[in-house]
């Protein structure tokens, strides 16, 4: 198993799950959006496009934070082998929603 060290920050603490690699690809294209959005607003670009633009990254952000919720849901890699109990999933709602 690979291990995170201090001088590889790229290197995962575990093996990724496809679920993992799915997450990391939309936050990726997150990042892409968001880059986007500032170059926008350093181009004085309208508004409106501006905001639609806001608004795709929000989207782009809560479905990820689904995809992670769902996850979690299926057991928390925090805690391995450690049942995941409806009080978990209450606290990583809330999380999510704040």
């Amino acid at each position: 198993m690979t291990t995170h060290t201090p001088t590889d920050p790229q290197t995962p603490a575990y093996p990724l799950t496809e679920t993992d690699t799915r997450v990391l690809l939309r936050l990726r294209r997150i990042e892409g959006q968001v880059r986007g959005l500032q170059r926008m607003i350093e181009e004085g670009r309208d508004c409106h496009d501006i905001l639609t633009q806001l608004s795709g990254v929000r989207s782009a952000l809560d479905a990820a934070g689904e995809q992670i919720l769902e996850q979690y849901a299926g057991g928390c890699r925090a805690r391995p082998g450690e049942a995941v109990t409806p009080q978990d999933v209450v606290r990583a709602v809330k999380l999510l929603r704040r």
